[in-house]
């Protein structure tokens, strides 16, 4: 069985004031009505934004959400990261009317109580990092995990990458697209990528590159990275300077670049690099609105990060703002016993 292709972008709201909460909860609240979430789901997702928007404009340096529909499946994900302080009793900031200050207290406690799914870590003098999962009342798609950001750079309304994920019968196929330049132009190429994913998305990947760049013959052009999953390992496909990798909990390994060339004005064929991934290690499929720099010397905190919350920090920590960012991270299929 194949689960249709999903493209989703991401909204970023620095919480530098107190002001910025309003702003946070009346975005999801717009993204979960967008996403079809049914019945008051909606203004929980609000509930959420709010409350992960709170605390970091009571307590955190540089805290930022990002927003988004989930990159699979019906819902909406909600993401908060922060420079620090990080927080010293975990288990006990996640019961419901723990508060440090004179308020209500509800906090993380009701965050994680609402939310279909929550995951939160945090380390004192680094930051924390929570991703809040609220999906439509059905089993989430199976298969191992995933997470996305796809950001426009600043001063821009859309974002020149894309990126669009297909399941298929225990396969994983993910595509990661970067249009020249940046901003609504970018976005045509980046777009029109994705649509000729959408029609062949199982097919071995150089077909798939193949396609693509046909489809982007009357186009700018744009970089793009294939990565796909199967028991115990990927395969990786590109052209231009859409990164892949593989990290463990040890640091990176198979670091990636994409050939020379331009979807849409020059590729040659399609080489197809075989990426093992151990148990505990993340794919990682990243745009160079993320600077490379991140993967030199990861810490063991980022390295020992869900998919989930990688990305987040990676788009919080790493991301150059002149530039649209996107970064893809998941987990590879496990080997049955």
């Amino acid at each position: 069985m194949t689960t249709p292709p999903v493209t989703r972008s991401t909204a970023h709201i620095r919480i530098d004031h107190y002001s910025a909460v309003h702003l946070a909860a009346e975005t999801a609240r717009s993204v979960a009505r967008a996403c079809l979430l049914p019945g008051s789901m909606p203004d929980q997702a609000a509930v959420v934004a709010s409350e992960l928007a709170s605390n970091l404009a009571k307590h955190a340096t540089n805290g930022a959400l990002f927003l988004h529909p989930l990159p699979l499946g019906a819902g909406v994900e909600i993401l908060a990261a922060d420079r620090g302080p990080g927080i010293l009793d975990l288990g006990r900031s996640l019961t419901d009317g723990y508060t440090t200050t004179n308020t209500l207290g509800t906090g993380l406690g009701a965050v994680r109580r609402i939310s279909t799914s929550f995951t939160i870590r945090s380390r004192t003098g680094v930051g924390t990092l929570v991703c809040a999962r609220l999906a439509a009342p059905r089993p989430p798609p199976a298969g191992p995990d995933i997470g996305a950001v796809c950001v426009a750079a600043e001063g821009e309304r859309t974002s020149g990458d894309a990126y669009a994920v297909v399941d298929t019968d225990g396969v994983r196929t993910a595509i990661v697209v970067d249009g020249l330049g940046h901003g609504a132009l970018a976005a045509e190429p980046a777009q029109a990528a994705l649509r000729a994913f959408d029609r062949t998305p199982d097919s071995p990947l150089p077909e798939i590159l193949t396609a693509v760049h046909r489809a982007l013959r009357h186009t700018r052009g744009a970089a793009l990275g294939l990565l796909r999953l199967y028991e115990g390992g990927a395969e990786y496909c590109g052209v231009g300077n859409v990164r892949a990798l593989a990290l463990g909990h040890d640091g990176v390994h198979h670091r990636l670049t994409g050939q020379p060339g331009v979807a849409g004005l020059n590729v040659s064929g399609g080489r197809v690099h075989r990426i093992p991934l151990e148990p505990g290690s993340t794919a990682v499929l990243y745009t160079d609105g993320i600077d490379q720099r991140w993967a030199h010397a990861p810490s063991p905190f980022l390295s020992r990060l869900p998919p989930t919350l990688l990305t987040a920090a990676l788009a919080h920590g790493h991301r150059l703002s002149r530039d649209d960012a996107t970064v893809l991270a998941t987990t590879p299929q496990q080997r049955l016993p």
